[in-house]
This record gives structure tokens, sequence and C-alpha cells, in this order.
């Protein structure tokens, strides 16, 4: 048995694939296996990973119709028979000691799961700049092993499912798996709940590993079949929760909390043309929430309670404000701050006025 299984999930990604493959051989933890599972990729994809798995007997491959993302994880954890679960996107790539690292701690600390900060990057070669990311702000969380039902706080951390491993037996145990919706996008999210729900004891470690890619052009929502995305996963979410009423009651408000930022996450990567209708679709999903009493204004900032707000009441208006006006607004609110700074209380009224003729009908 390896004591880490590494999924790979792949389509069409010829451009960045050998550089995340030698990122995986190259791991100082011999005693892996690397599950490549190739969603019908019409590129030199597959010609690739039957190189490596060629050269190297823990590469497998596995081949199949294309299916979109969840169901090509699903397969991929399906036939790993590691310790430990690790993913790696295929347009990303991983520090040498990353898994030898965080499979000490899990083992060690028979943890379901651990995770750690990551690096953001854009650009190749000289160009490449990169970005550190703290899952959480807070440093009182890490390198400790936290149980997620006392620690609610740790719902709010930037999510993603491939800075970490996952106990094997743990995903079984609870069948822990990704949605199967055809596509790309949000399947992941799903995953990351059920994960953080379920779990007993979990750790983050306070240094990055990973390091993921934000310029791949085929990672946007620019078609209307994934403008919807978030809200197929997160009705998805919301029917895991209906079937276990324990954890619903524990987790729906940082379920509608969660919800929220993905939709805010959504209206900017998608085009222009689709944001008023998400936005309507955004007010009515959430006027359902509230009438169900499952989003509680304590879990919000007052600027996110207040963007909720203004979406539910007049969509239009979050609109205008923000991707018509938005520059301009952002002007006007931080020369208003300004002027409250110096006390100029005319300008102030007057800027007000502006924000109330132009912004807020």
């Amino acid at each position: 048995m390896a004591k880490v299984s590494i999924v790979i999930p792949v389509y069409n990604v010829e451009m960045y694939l050998k550089e995340c493959l030698d990122s995986v051989v190259k791991q100082t933890l011999k005693d892996i296996e690397i599950i490549c599972v190739n969603d019908g990729s019409t590129d030199s994809s597959p010609e690739i990973l039957e190189k490596y798995a060629a050269k190297d007997k823990r590469v497998k491959v596995i081949s199949k119709p294309n299916s979109g993302y969840g169901h090509t994880m699903n397969v991929g954890i399906d036939a790993a028979i590691g310790e430990y679960i690790g993913i790696v996107e295929p347009d990303d790539y991983i520090k040498e000691d990353m898994y030898e690292t965080l499979y000490k701690i899990a083992a060690e600390k028979n943890l379901d799961l651990i995770k750690a900060d990551f690096c953001r990057f854009k650009g190749d070669g000289q160009e490449r700049k990169f970005v550190y990311v703290n899952l959480s702000k807070d440093a009182g969380y890490y390198n400790k092993v936290l149980k997620p039902a006392d620690n609610i706080e740790i719902f709010r951390f930037v999510m993603n499912t491939w800075s970490g491993i996952y106990n094997r037996k743990f995903l079984n145990k609870y069948d822990i798996r990704h949605n199967e919706t055809p596509g790309a996008s949000f399947q992941d999210n799903g995953f990351w709940f059920q994960t953080f729900c379920r779990a007993e004891r979990v750790y983050f470690a306070d240094k990055a590993f990973y390091m993921n890619r934000r310029d791949n052009p085929n990672s946007s929502v620019k078609n209307k079949e994934k403008v919807y995305a978030a809200a197929n996963e997160y009705k998805y979410i919301h029917d895991f929760l209906e079937k276990n009423q324990k954890l619903k009651e524990r987790y729906i408000y940082m379920f509608s909390l969660k919800k929220f930022h993905n939709y805010i996450f959504t209206l900017e990567r998608i085009s222009q043309e689709f944001r008023l209708e998400f936005l309507k679709y955004f007010a009515d999903d959430f006027k359902s929430d509230i009438a169900n009493r499952e989003v509680d204004k304590n879990y919000f900032t007052d600027e996110e309670w207040e963007d909720l707000m203004l979406i539910i009441n007049s969509p239009e208006t979050y609109y205008k404000r923000y991707y018509v006006y938005g520059s301009l607004y952002k002007a006007i609110i931080n020369l208003n701050k300004t002027l409250k700074s110096i006390k100029n209380n005319g300008l102030t009224y007057t800027l007000n006025k502006i924000k109330e003729k132009v912004f807020l009908k």
C-alpha cells in the first residue's frame, strides 16, 4: 500500500502537464502512486501521460470518455489504494517535499485531513509572479489538531481541495466524493464542505507547497452553461445537509455564508452579459433561504450583509453600482471616507446626493 495516492484529473492541458508531472514524480516521498485520469482529452495529453507511465511504474493512467471534473476525480479516488489521497490540478505544480512533510504530520497525529498554505502564480519563466496565500489570517489555527465542530471559524478559510491530503478510510467511511455535474466548475466545493463537516481531526500547516496557476485561459466562466455552476453545486451541498439533519443544524448558517461568497465570486468571473440575470437568481435564492431561516446576519460582515440586502431588494441597483459605474462608485466611496476624516460636511453631503441619484435608483 502506498503512503499517498495522488490523483491528477487531466483534460486538454498539454501546455502545462509536463511541469505538473515532473513536480509529482520528483517527490521526496517515494512511496506514492500517481493516478492520472484522462477525461477524454483531444490534444497530446494522453501521449504525455503514457510516456511518464512507461518511465515510472508509480504512474497509472486511466482513460475514459469526457464526463467532467467531478466524475473524473471520483474515478481517481475510487482507484486509489494509498493511506492518504492528494489532488494536483494538471496546470499547477508542487514543491518536492510536499507529500513527505504532510504525510509525516498526518500519520503521526492520525489526521482525517491536513491542509497547508499555497501560492498563486501567473506567467512563466522569468515573468512568473507569485502571491502567498494564507488559509487563515489568524495564526492561532495553525500547527495544531482541531475539530471543525468546535472551531466553526475554519469554514471561513480559503476553499481548496488540493493543498493537502485526506485519509482514504475517512473519505470512504462517509462516502465523500465530488458532485458529478458536467463541466469543471465548483465541483470541489461540495467535496470541501463534506470533509469539514465530517472530520474530527484536522490540521493546518503554515507553509506553502502548492503552486496554483491563475492564468489558464480555459479556466474562466465565459459560457452560459457555467453561469449557474455554483448554484448547482450549492444545491448539491444543501441536499447533503438535508439528508444529515444534525449536520444541517450545526452548519446551515455557514453553508449560506459560503454560498454567498461563491455567488459573489461567480459574478466577478462571468461575462458582463450574464451578470444581471444571475443577480436576479441570486436574489430569489437568498429570499427563499431567509424565509426558511437558513441565513444568520451574525455570520456576515456589515459590508457583506449590506450587499446581500441590496441584491435581494434591488439586483438592478447592485448591477448598476458595481458593474456599470463600478470604478466611479468606488472612487466616490473612497473620497467620501477621506472627506469624513477631514470633516468636510458640505462636500460629503453633495457626494451622498450623487450616490442617491446615480447609484441607488
